[in-house]
C-alpha cells in the first residue's frame, strides 16, 4: 500500500454517518479541548473514527497501520476483544470502590504484575497513569532514605506532573524547572551521539558510570536518595544501554546506599520482547514503575511495584500517600485481561521474534540504502530511526527540541503513504502493538522505504 486507504470500518458503521460524526467531534474539540504539549490556536489534531488491531481509521475514513501504538501503549493492540469484554464484566459486577478495600480484580492484577517483575518485587502500589508512578516511586526512595536529591539522564522522559517532569532530561522540562526540587541531571550512555569521546561500546560504559559516579561525589552521596533511569530511554531516543551499564548503575546504587528507580512506564510489558526491559541486563532495580502496556490504556493505569527493603520501611510507619482511584476495578480488570492475554497468546514472545527476525533486519536494510538514515536501533517492537541531513557530520534533520521543514514533510509522506509513526524532533519511531504481524511489519517497512526517499532530498553530503 502506498497511499491511505479508504476501507470499510471495522464497527460496520456507515462511512459517511462515521465521518459526519467525526466532523461534529472535531469541531466540538477545536471549541472546548485544551490539548496538550500544544499552542492551542495552532494544533490540527486527527480525528479517529474506529481502531483495530495495528490499524486505526481517520476522520475521512482512510486506514493507517499504527506503528506508534499511540502513544507507545496499546502493546496488545486496538479493541482486543478479551480485554473489552473483561471490562464490560468488571462494569456489570463492580465499577468502583474505594481503594481502602479489597477488590479482587485489584489483587488477582497485583499478583500477576508480581509473578513477572524481576527479584522481590512483590508489592504493588497502584496509580493512574506514568508519572504519578514516577512521583510516588520518588517520595519512597525519599522516605527510606530520608535524603531529597534525585539524579536523572538528559535524553530521558518521566512524566508531566511537578516532579516527574522535573526529573525529565528533555526540553519540555525547561518552562517547568526553577532549579527548586532537588533534581541533577547526568550523561547517560549514548554512543551515536557520545558526550564521552567514546569509540566503541565499552568504553562509552565505563566513561558513563565514571562520569555518574564523579557527579554523585561531587553532589554528596548522603544527600541523594534515587537515580531514576527508564530501563531503555523511550520519547528521548530509543538507546538501549550498551553491556554493563545497568549493572554499574546497581554498583554504584549499592556502593552509596541510593535507591535505584527503573521506569518501566514505556519499556515494560512486552515492548522490548521481554515483561520488562530491566530484565535484558540481569538487574533488579529497588523500585519499578509502569503504566502504558500494562493494560494497552484501555483504561488508565500505572504503579510502582515495590522490592522488600522499601516495603519493609512502611511497614509500621504510614505511607503518606494515595489516589482515589488506586487500583480502579476497571482499569486492574483490564490488567489482568491484557496479562493473560499476552500470556496465553505469547505476545511478548511475538515481539522478541519480530524484533529480531522481521523489525530489526528490514530497519537496517534500510539504513543501508538510504543516507539520511543515520542510525537504526531498538529492541523488540521498539525502534528508533534517526534522520539526519549529513551522514558524516550527523547533524540532525530537525534540531533538539524543535522541528524542520524537511522532518514535516517526512511526517506528512508517512501519512499520506498509511503510515502513522510515533515521532520525536529528528526521528521517526517504530513501536507497533507488540501483536503485530510479520505482513504488516513489512507494509509499514515497505511505506518507511518511499517516505525515506523524502528525507534523502534533503541530505547534504
Amino acid at each position: 500500500m502506498t497511499t491511505t486507504e479508504r476501507v470499510a470500518l471495522p464497527t460496520g458503521e456507515d462511512l459517511e454517518a462515521a465521518k459526519a460524526r467525526g466532523r461534529r467531534a472535531y469541531e466540538l474539540d477545536r471549541e472546548h479541548v485544551f490539548h496538550s504539549w500544544s499552542a492551542q490556536a495552532h494544533v490540527k489534531p486527527m480525528t479517529i473514527l474506529a481502531a483495530e488491531g495495528s490499524y486505526v481509521w481517520d476522520g475521512e475514513g482512510n486506514r493507517l497501520l499504527d506503528f506508534s501504538s499511540q502513544m507507545v501503549n496499546t502493546n496488545i493492540g486496538h479493541q482486543h476483544p478479551g480485554v473489552v469484554e473483561a471490562i464490560r464484566e468488571q462494569a456489570a459486577k463492580l465499577c468502583t470502590i474505594s481503594p481502602a478495600h479489597v477488590n479482587d480484580a485489584r489483587s488477582e492484577a497485583a499478583r500477576l504484575i508480581a509473578e513477572r517483575t524481576p527479584g522481590d518485587l512483590n508489592r504493588v502500589f497502584f496509580t493512574n497513569g506514568g508519572a504519578d508512578a514516577v512521583e510516588h516511586a520518588i517520595r519512597m526512595a525519599r522516605l527510606h532514605t530520608g535524603r531529597h536529591k534525585v539524579l536523572s539522564r538528559y535524553r530521558s522522559y518521566h512524566g508531566g506532573t511537578d516532579t516527574a517532569i522535573n526529573v525529565t532530561g528533555d526540553p519540555r522540562r525547561w518552562p517547568n524547572d526553577h532549579g527548586n526540587t532537588g533534581v541533577v541531571h547526568f550523561h547517560g550512555p549514548f554512543l551515536y551521539r557520545s558526550q564521552f569521546h567514546a569509540e566503541n561500546e565499552a568504553q562509552e560504559t565505563e566513561r558513563a558510570l565514571a562520569h555518574l559516579d564523579q557527579l554523585i561525589r561531587f553532589e554528596g552521596p548522603d544527600s541523594i536518595a534515587a537515580i531514576v533511569l527508564e530501563s531503555v530511554p523511550g520519547t528521548a531516543g530509543i538507546m538501549v544501554p550498551p553491556p554493563g551499564y545497568m549493572a554499574g548503575v546497581r554498583e554504584i546504587c549499592d556502593r552509596y546506599g541510593i535507591v535505584f528507580i527503573a521506569d518501566e512506564v514505556m519499556a515494560g510489558f512486552g515492548r522490548t520482547g521481554r515483561w520488562f526491559a530491566i530484565q535484558h541486563f540481569d538487574v533488579v532495580p529497588d523500585l519499578l514503575t509502569f503504566a502504558k502496556g500494562v493494560n494497552s490504556g484501555y483504561v488508565p493505569l500505572g504503579g510502582v511495584a515495590i522490592g522488600d527493603q522499601i516495603a519493609a520501611t512502611f511497614a509500621d510507619r504510614a505511607y503518606p500517600g494515595g489516589l482515589t482511584y488506586s487500583g480502579h476495578p476497571l482499569a486492574t480488570a483490564a490488567a489482568v485481561a491484557t496479562i493473560n492475554a499476552m500470556t496465553e497468546e505469547k505476545i511478548v514472545e511475538n515481539a522478541a521474534r519480530i524484533g529480531d527476525d522481521v523489525l530489526g533486519p528490514g530497519l537496517r536494510a534500510l539504513a543501508e540504502k538510504h543516507p539520511s538514515v543515520g542510525e537504526v536501533r531498538g529492541l523488540g517492537v521498539f525502534w528508533a530511526i534517526e534522520l539526519v541531513a549529513n551522514p558524516t557530520t550527523r547533524e540532525p534533520l530537525a534540531p533538539y527540541g524543535g522541528s524542520s521543514p524537511a522532518m514535516n514533510e517526512v511526517l506528512a509522506a508517512c501519512k499520506a503513504n498509511g503510515l502513522l509513526p510515533f515521532a520525536n524532533y529528528n526521528r521517526i519511531h517504530a513501536a507497533p502493538p507488540c501483536t503485530v504481524s510479520d505482513d504488516e511489519v513489512r507494509e509499514g517497512l515497505a511505506i518507511l522505504d518511499t517516505v525515506l526517499d523524502v528525507a534523502d532530498a534533503h541530505v547534504r553530503s
